[in-house]
């Protein structure tokens, strides 16, 4: 069997990649470099000129060529690699006519626990959206801001005791909305500095989050650190992550109690698989991340299938209703708030007919918000 096409495809908001097999066989990919989907797309196209000719269950070897091939690194060449191993992957399980995680193990678990994606421009939005979603049957919520989700053309400004205090309060609200029976995954998004960071967590400490995510930007291992090491709620982050090396940096300083692997940018099924061991040797829990479409729900579970330490699996909006449900074919079950492991070849969906067409390509705007005084901040 040999590999004769390698086809990025910008779909809606999404880029998706196919690899053809002289057998008729065809991989999946996504590539989660969402912010700069064109540039994965033009490195998925050089990395097509090597893979045509070769043997596409090779996957390891190719995994190895591609990174190894240059000096360079970063979200989009990453991206490309991950869309690509995760097609590979899926072309191998079709070939063996089982699932993925099959091939690296078999099944740790029949479903995997999922928690649902809220959002608002108020505090009243939020809490509302966290009874709604414990009403569907979710334990677990998460993106789950404590300072909203405002605009973006809004500049910001706060003062640091009404940061602090608006905060916790918004927390408060939402443990006090839906009790013990969920679990509350606490989205920071990189907008505190460490003592910040250090301040907020010791206030909503109490509300007992199931993790604190990137309280901080995620450049600084040591910083994260000095976080980890001031507080006592658990610490998620590695999304902005690509490697086993950063992983490992991170792990060995006892900075994450959660690592957040984005199975389209950390190197696919491949590399995320090792990333989970480095963190399974910490006990550490896996929590993927989960931004993008059904086809990077469908690899996040062949992932959270075959390791013993999977802790979570991001489940984001509107994969049940147009235009994800439209964009693919087999999407995973929904039940009671885990997602049923398919036991489908390969990574289980497909890319439905007609997709790109139904479904034009969106570009992503640059757009960054600014501090009241003109300055950027992270939100």
């Amino acid at each position: 069997m040999k590999i004769t096409a390698v086809d990025p495809l910008l779909i809606d908001r999404y880029l998706f990649v196919q690899v053809h097999t002289d057998a008729g066989l065809v991989g999946l990919g996504e590539s989660g470099t969402w912010g700069y989907l064109e540039a994965s797309a033009a490195a998925v196209k050089t990395f097509a000129a090597y893979l045509a000719g070769q043997d596409p269950l090779r996957i390891e070897h190719h995994w190895q060529y591609m990174y190894r091939s240059s000096h360079f690194r970063g979200a989009a060449i990453m991206g490309a690699i991950s869309a690509i191993d995760i097609a590979l992957w899926d072309i191998a399980g079709k070939h063996f006519g089982v699932p993925v995680y099959q091939l690296l193990g078999g099944k740790c678990r029949d479903k995997a626990r999922v928690y649902y994606h809220v959002f608002g421009r108020t505090t009243e939005q939020l809490v509302q959206g966290c009874i709604d979603a414990k009403a569907r049957g979710f334990t677990a919520i998460g993106h789950l801001t404590p300072f909203l989700d405002e605009p973006h053309d809004v500049p910001y400004f706060k003062t640091h005791a009404a940061k602090i205090s608006d905060a916790v309060e918004t927390v408060r609200r939402y443990r006090d909305a839906v009790g013990n029976e969920v679990d509350l995954c606490i989205e920071i998004h990189r907008r505190m500095a460490p003592a910040e960071a250090v301040v907020l967590a010791r206030g909503i400490e109490p509300f007992h989050p199931y993790f604190y995510e990137d309280p901080i930007l995620p450049d600084n291992f040591d910083a994260m650190a000095l976080v980890a090491q001031n507080i006592h709620i658990p610490i998620a982050t590695g999304e902005r992550l690509h490697t086993i090396y950063e992983f490992e940096m991170l792990l060995r300083r006892g900075a994450v109690q959660y690592v957040r692997p984005d199975v389209c940018m950390a190197g696919g099924i491949t590399h995320s698989k090792k990333i989970a061991a480095l963190a399974e040797a910490h006990h550490v829990g896996v929590v993927p991340h989960n931004p993008l479409s059904p086809v990077s729900t469908a690899a996040c579970l062949q992932l959270a299938a075959c390791i013993p330490n999977f802790a979570l699996q991001e489940y984001p909006i509107g994969e049940d209703r147009p235009p994800k449900s439209e964009i693919v074919t087999g999407a995973p079950r929904l039940e009671d708030g885990f997602l049923v492991i398919s036991d489908a070849p390969g990574i289980g969906v497909a890319l439905a007919d007609g997709a790109q067409e139904r479904h034009p390509y969106r570009p992503r705007g640059l757009r960054t918000r600014l501090h009241a005084d003109g300055s950027v901040i992270d939100q």
